[in-house]
C-alpha cells in the first residue's frame, strides 16, 4: 500500500523520510515523499523555495503536483538536490509548491491523497522546530515547517506528526523539546541509514548527517553552521517520536497565522511580524554578500592542512563537525564543499567518522 510522507522543511527532511520509511515500512513499497525544493544557498544560489517552473523534466501526478524524476533538471541559476535523490533512491519525490500559500499547498495535498487513495499520511520534521511557538530566540527557519503544518492540519484524513532527532537541527534544544514530544516510536539504528548511505556522502544537510551519525553510535558535540553552533550528539539523537498535530498547531503561532494565506509573500510577512524576521530575507541578504565575493582557490595541501589545524584548534571543545561547517569556516564557497571534502579525505581519512568529520585538536 502506498504511503505518503510530507517532509516538513524540505532539504534533509526528504532524506530522513527515506530512513524513516525503511524503519517503519520494511516490507512495503517505497513511500511517496512530498517535499520542498528548498536547498538553501549551499546548493541553490537563488533565495527561497523553487516551484515547478524552475525545473525541466517534471512528471505530472495530479493537475498541481509534479514528481521530480532523476533526469529532471533545475533551470539555471537555480539548483536542487531532488533530481539526484530521485536517481539514487527508490522513492518517488513529489514537489510541494508554497508560492500560492497554504491554500495552494492544501489543494496539492488533497489532490495527491485522493490520487493515491490514502486514508492517512505522515508529516516528518527533523529536529523538532515545527513544535516551536515562534518567539524562541534560537529559532532560525520556521517558515517551511509552519506552512506544511498549516496545510496538513486542513486535510480531512488523519495526519501523524513525526519528529526525528530532537534538537539536531540546532534550533530548539532537546531539553526544551522534551515536554512537547509525544511517545517514542523507535530509535533509528545503523541499519536504517544504509539505504541512504551514498546520499550522505554528498547531501549538504547537517541535521540529517547528525541524525545518521547518532544512529551509527557517534556521540559528542558537533559544530555546525556558519556561526559554529555546537549541537550535542546523544542517545536522544536517533529517536523518532509521534506528536499531536493539533497541539503543535495550537502552539505554533506562525502556522495559525498562515492558514488562509494565498501567497508565499503573505506568509513571509506573517513571519516578519510574529518571529521578527523572514528566513528568505536572510537568504537574500546572504546571497547578495556572496555575489560580491569571488571564491578563493583551495590552498595547496600543506597550507590546507595548516588551515584545517587552525580551525580544529579553535573548535571550542567540539568532537565533530560537518563538511559544510569546514567549508564556510575556512572561507571557501559552498560550491567547493565536495572538492574540499575529497581533498581532506585523501589526506586524513582516519578522521572521517561517517558522515561527520572527527576533530582531533580540541582545546581543554
Amino acid at each position: 500500500m502506498t504511503r505518503l510522507i510530507v517532509a516538513a522543511g524540505g532539504g534533509g527532511d526528504a532524506v530522513t523520510a527515506a530512513m524513516v520509511d525503511t524503519a517503519l515500512n520494511r516490507d512495503g513499497e517505497p513511500a511517496v515523499v512530498l517535499t520542498y525544493a528548498w536547498d538553501r544557498l549551499l546548493i541553490d544560489p537563488v533565495p527561497g523555495p523553487r516551484g515547478p517552473a524552475n525545473f525541466t523534466g517534471l512528471k505530472a501526478i495530479t493537475p498541481n503536483v509534479y514528481a521530480v524524476p532523476g533526469d529532471a533538471r533545475p533551470v539555471a541559476p537555480a539548483g536542487s538536490t531532488l533530481p539526484r535523490l530521485a536517481a539514487e533512491l527508490p522513492h518517488t519525490f513529489a514537489l510541494i509548491d508554497p508560492h500560492a500559500g497554504v491554500q495552494g499547498m492544501t489543494q496539492q495535498l488533497q489532490e495527491l491523497t485522493e490520487h493515491l487513495g490514502l486514508s492517512s499520511i505522515d508529516l516528518l520534521d527533523v529536529g523538532g522546530d515545527i513544535l516551536a511557538r515562534g518567539d524562541e530566540p534560537t529559532l532560525r527557519s520556521p517558515l517551511g515547517d509552519a506552512l506544511t503544518l498549516a496545510a496538513c492540519s486542513q486535510l480531512s484524513i488523519p495526519v501523524r506528526l513525526l519528529i526525528a532527532g530532537p534538537g539536531l537541527d540546532g534550533e530548539l534544544p532537546a531539553d526544551q523539546l522534551r515536554e512537547r514530544l509525544g511517545r517514542q516510536l523507535l530509535s533509528l539504528t545503523a541499519e536504517h541509514t544504509e539505504p541512504v548511505s551514498t546520499v550522505l556522502e554528498w547531501h549538504p544537510s547537517e541535521a540529517t548527517a547528525m541524525l545518521a551519525a547518532t544512529a551509527r553510535g557517534i556521540r559528542g558535540h558537533c559544530e555546525v553552521r556558519d556561526a559554529g553552533l555546537s549541537v550535542p550528539l546523544t542517545d536522544e539523537g536517533p529517536t523518532l517520536h509521534q506528536c499531536d498535530l493539533d497541539d503543535a498547531l495550537h502552539r505554533n503561532e506562525l502556522a495559525r497565522a498562515v492558514l488562509s494565506s494565498t501567497s508565499l509573500e503573505e506568509a513571509e510577512q506573517h513571519s516578519r511580524e510574529i518571529c521578527g524576521y523572514s528566513e528568505i530575507d536572510y537568504e537574500r541578504n546572504k546571497a547578495a554578500r556572496l555575489d560580491s565575493r569571488k571564491a578563493k582557490p583551495i590552498e595547496s595541501t600543506p597550507a590546507l592542512l595548516a588551515q584545517l589545524a587552525r580551525f580544529e584548534a579553535g573548535a571550542r571543545g567540539a568532537t565533530h563537525t560537518t563538511f559544510r561547517r569546514i567549508t564556510e569556516a575556512m572561507g571557501y564557497d559552498g560550491s567547493q564543499r565536495l572538492q574540499l571534502r575529497e581533498l581532506l579525505l585523501q589526506q586524513r581519512s582516519e578522521q572521517y567518522d561517517a558522515p561527520l568529520w572527527c576533530i582531533t585538536a580540541n582545546p581543554a
